[in-house]
C-alpha cells in the first residue's frame, strides 16, 4: 500500500512538469497530488485517475470554478513517495526542475498532454513559461537524452520550449503509444 508503480511514478512526474501539483497540508506529514483540468478534458482526467486509482482518495468530480469554468479534478492519498517527489520538485513552495530529472516516453507524453501545443506553422511547443530560464535549459538537456532537440522560444515576455522540426519524427515515435485518443490532435498522430 502506498508504493507507486513505474507507470504511476512516470505519470506523476509528467504531471508535475505540466499542470499538476503536489502539496503538503499543514500539520500533515506527507504530500498529496492534485489533478485539476477543465471539464472539457474529462477523458484525460479519467485516464489519469484510472492509472492512479490505487493511490487516489476518491474519483474525479466536477467543480464550478471562477466565472463559467467547470473543473474536473481528483486528489491522491498522502504518500511518503509523493513527499520525496515534493522535495525534488519544489523549492520555497515553487515548482522547479530537479537536476536528476530523467524523462521517459510516459512522463514526456503526460507532460505533452498537459502543456504541449501546436501552432499553425506546425511548430510544436511545451508551455514551460512557469519555469525559470535555468530550469528550462535543464529540460532541454533532459530532452536531448531522448534524442530530441528543443530550443528556448520567446513567447511575449516569457520563454517556452520549441522542438526543432528535425526532432518531430522522434517526438511522434516516442509519444504514439502513450497519448490518449482525445489528445492526439496536439501532435497529429
Amino acid at each position: 500500500m502506498g508504493s507507486l508503480t513505474q507507470e504511476q511514478r512516470s505519470l506523476v512526474i509528467g504531471t508535475l512538469l505540466g499542470d499538476g501539483y503536489l502539496r503538503i497540508i499543514p500539520k500533515r506529514r506527507d504530500a498529496l497530488l492534485e489533478i485539476n483540468h477543465s471539464f472539457t478534458q474529462k477523458e484525460y482526467v479519467d485516464w489519469k485517475y484510472k492509472v492512479l486509482k490505487s493511490i487516489s482518495a476518491s474519483p474525479p468530480k466536477a467543480r464550478k470554478g471562477n466565472g463559467t469554468r467547470i473543473a474536473y479534478r481528483f486528489y491522491s492519498k498522502q504518500l511518503c513517495e509523493l513527499t520525496m517527489l515534493y522535495r525534488l520538485f519544489y523549492r520555497n513552495n515553487r515548482k522547479i526542475i530537479p537536476k536528476s530529472l530523467i524523462l521517459d516516453p510516459m512522463n514526456l507524453a503526460v507532460w505533452f498532454m498537459d502543456d504541449g501545443s501546436r501552432c499553425r506553422t506546425d511548430d510544436i511547443y511545451l508551455n514551460t513559461q512557469q519555469f525559470s530560464i535555468e530550469d528550462q535549459k535543464r529540460l532541454v538537456k533532459a530532452l536531448r537524452k531522448l534524442d530530441l532537440a528543443a530550443t528556448l522560444n520567446k513567447d511575449k515576455q516569457y520563454y517556452r520550449l520549441r522542438f526543432l522540426k528535425s526532432s518531430l519524427p522522434q517526438l511522434r515515435t516516442l509519444l504514439k503509444d502513450c497519448i490518449i485518443p482525445s489528445m492526439k490532435y496536439k501532435i497529429e498522430l
